[in-house]
């Protein structure tokens, strides 16, 4: 509770805001909440075929007595993304925090893979983010602050089997996310990446296929459990507050102990 108060004195009456990208569902849903729950009034971004999952979630943050609202966009689209981010910025006053979560993984061998799947995971993959963090600098860096977390993967680390795309994508967010800390740093802006790992969300039930597969990497870590999209608020908080002011450029594995660097 103290580090919510902080957060919102460090603002003036008003709270925080945060920006996060895929909050219709899994993680993205699960930051949004439990950052909600943490003090931060909350901007939700999804593509308009999750309108439903949008309203939802900003019913809940409402429920917590914070400020929830919803934006349609393509991250992969720099008019939607630019836009996006002015609106939101007028309506909240200031991003104070970026959270760029939006993603997807489409399994495939590497000598199978379609050659568009590849466009389309690098085009939502590295470029949303890319074209998000382009859009928000100029004004984090007019107030010469802000915070900005992006959601890689341990997949960055090692690969996986019908994962070499993904896997691709999410080594190039940790590079962006290094670059982008030297660059922002002299601004006051911090940028650090968590890497979850086996998280069951929807996506990350269906990529493991079955009971037995989730047994099976349940064995795998040091805490003997898979991760729910709740355990990954706290690595999220922890970037953007007070305590952090010294951290930048880190991608920080969120795993339950599967890989240790």
């Amino acid at each position: 509770m103290a580090e919510q108060n902080n957060a919102a004195n460090s603002q003036g009456t008003r709270a925080p805001a945060a920006l996060i990208t895929g909050a219709s569902r899994g993680i993205g849903k699960a930051l949004a909440i439990g950052l909600a729950g943490l003090g931060y009034d909350i901007a939700l971004a999804d593509l308009d075929s999750c309108q439903t999952g949008l309203r939802d979630v900003e019913q809940q943050i409402t429920a917590k007595g914070q400020t929830g609202r919803a934006y349609t966009v393509d991250v992969s689209r720099k008019s939607q993304v630019v836009a996006m981010i002015e609106r939101a910025s007028a309506d909240f006053g200031q991003i104070d925090l970026l959270v760029n979560n939006a993603g997807i993984l489409k399994r495939a061998l590497l000598e199978d893979l379609d050659e568009h799947d590849w466009d389309q995971h690098f085009d939502v993959n590295v470029k949303g983010v890319f074209l998000m963090c382009q859009a928000i600098t100029p004004y984090m860096k007019k107030r010469r602050a802000g915070r900005i977390v992006n959601v890689a993967s341990i997949a960055a680390r090692g690969g996986a089997v019908e994962q070499g795309h993904y896997a691709s994508t999410k080594g190039a967010v940790v590079s962006l996310t290094r670059v982008l800390a030297k660059e922002l740093g002299p601004f006051g802006i911090t940028v650090n990446a968590i890497c979850p790992g086996i998280i069951l969300t929807e996506m990350g039930r269906n990529n493991l296929g079955d009971d037995a597969a989730v047994r099976h990497w349940e064995t795998t870590t040091a805490l003997r459990r898979l991760g729910q999209p709740e355990d990954l608020v706290g690595a999220v908080y922890f970037f953007a507050s007070p305590h952090a002011d010294f951290i930048t450029g880190q991608a920080l594995n969120v795993d339950g102990g599967i890989r240790f660097n």
